[in-house]
């Protein structure tokens, strides 16, 4: 037997890391087994769905490295509306599914609770189908039924709790849960790997596999992804879209990896490790059923890590879409013209020490490219203080008069300055970085100023000095 896993997104928003983090758990699993990793669209909410966010989830899914023609698909729901109908059908006509015209009112009224499940008032009232009238499906009124689940165990579920659940609409058309039963049987899924929020779907499912004479695919339901506080990571309320963390500059091999340490971890006491060491180690039975925390600080740590062990090179071309911007990246406050790539390429080893994502790279090195720094004006407040005004006309004497315009020699000429005034080099080059970059912290400055050049850096020490009294 060939081992088809299935993805199943909706297109109805950006993609959620958590969904990142099951598509690769799939990937993988498939990728073990010398498996087929089928994309399927679920796009049957017609109101909600668009055909961008479709792009989108294809896009994130390019980005982590489930590349486009590597995977069967993408097949869309909506395209087996015809099947789901037939189950539906077949349900009906076999006694397992019935028909109910009960409004949510009645079954309030009759149960005196709007928590309570349906009461099977229809059961045996033989109704045929009409306007208005959905299908339920016939829950056995006995025994359990037991979710065989590679991560969980066998959770069981006793039937007199679970209610006459409606498998299709008044209007005829099929809900989520059987739709989705009847595409995985179309596709032929072995496995179904997916969230733990679907869990509470799970019995109802795998009655219908059952009532439709398929034997069910095997279940494996990764842990709820939650925020700090230990909620569920929700869209209105966290970060949660994949495509923002790309767009912020984090680099696709650091989330893979971190995704799939939300629940799992590989080998020995290490977490930053190849992506080929995860492909071979990852086991669905080593994935720890508790909720995975996602920490913003450590994707970003790792991020970091990630950017810091590139190439120059590498780093170089990766920081390409911030220096240039593109559909999703703001273009650089300075005009194409302004750019230096020689420029840049000389401070990026020194930027790819500092930076934590790819984004940051611009206010790092705007300086170096605009005809005037960008001032942060609390930094100038901070920087600019008494004494400040004497301090810069000293650097400008000082660096005037400099024959060797290279770190080692500019930052001794303003020691020097320091030294004359009982000012430590901390303190002495506050005023100069502000005047010449705009900030208090950045680039090492006196590699800044190196590659900036005598004269820009001279003109731009004499401006801050006109600006102070």
């Amino acid at each position: 037997m060939t081992v088809r896993v299935r993805f199943a997104p909706s297109p109805t928003g950006m993609f959620h890391v958590g969904g990142a983090r099951s598509a690769l758990q799939n990937w993988i699993f498939a990728k073990q087994q010398s498996g087929v990793f089928v994309l399927r669209i679920e796009d049957t909410d017609a109101a909600r769905n668009r055909p961008e966010w479709t792009e989108g989830i294809l896009s994130a899914l390019d980005w982590i490295g489930i590349r486009r023609g590597s995977y069967e698909g993408p097949h869309f729901q909506s395209e087996n509306a015809a099947e789901h109908r037939a189950a539906a059908a077949r349900l009906y006509e076999s006694g397992r599914a019935y028909y109910c015209d009960c409004t949510r009112d009645a079954v309030q009224a009759r149960t005196g609770s709007q928590h309570k499940g349906y009461d099977g008032f229809c059961r045996d009232r033989s109704l045929g189908p009409g306007e208005g009238r959905a299908l339920r499906f016939r829950t056995p009124d006995e025994g359990a039924t037991v979710v065989v689940d590679l991560i969980r165990g066998e959770p069981t579920f006793d039937n007199k709790l679970i209610e006459d659940f409606v498998i299709a609409r008044g209007d005829g058309s099929p809900v989520f849960l059987l739709a989705n039963v009847v595409d995985d049987m179309t596709m032929g899924i072995t496995h179904v790997i997916r969230a733990e929020e679907h869990l509470p779907n799970t019995p109802k499912q795998q009655l219908l596999w059952d009532a439709l004479g398929v034997k069910p695919p095997v279940w494996a339901h990764v842990p709820v992804v939650v925020n700090e506080k230990r909620q569920k990571l929700s869209k209105r309320r966290d970060k949660v879209a994949l495509e923002a963390y790309r767009d912020e500059g984090y680099l696709a091999a650091a989330m893979r990896n971190y995704l799939m340490l939300l629940g799992w971890a590989p080998s020995g006491d290490r977490e930053i490790v190849p992506w080929s060491v995860i492909e071979d180690e990852f086991r669905l039975s080593e994935v720890n059923p508790s909720p995975a925390f996602f920490d913003e600080k450590k994707l970003r740590a790792f991020n970091g890590e990630y950017i810091r062990a590139l190439p120059v090179e590498e780093f170089v071309a990766a920081c390409q879409p911030w220096l240039t911007g593109t559909e999703t990246i703001a273009p650089p406050p300075w005009r194409p013209e302004e750019f230096d790539p020689a420029a840049f390429a000389a401070v990026a080893p020194l930027a790819q020490t500092r930076i934590a994502v790819l984004g940051e790279i611009v206010p790092n090195v705007d300086f170096l490219f605009l005809e005037s720094p960008l001032i942060d004006e609390a930094a100038w407040a901070k920087a600019m203080k008494d004494g400040a005004g004497e301090l810069l006309d000293a650097a400008v004497a000082g660096y005037e008069a400099l024959a060797d315009w290279t770190a080692a020699p500019l930052k001794a000429a303003l020691e020097e300055v320091g030294t004359a005034r009982g000012l430590k080099l901390g303190k002495t080059q506050a005023p100069v970085r502000v005047a010449v970059t705009g900030r208090t912290v950045g680039l090492p400055l006196f590699e800044s100023l190196e590659v900036l050049g005598r004269e820009r850096t001279l003109a731009r020490l004499r401006a801050a000095r006109v600006r102070l009294p």
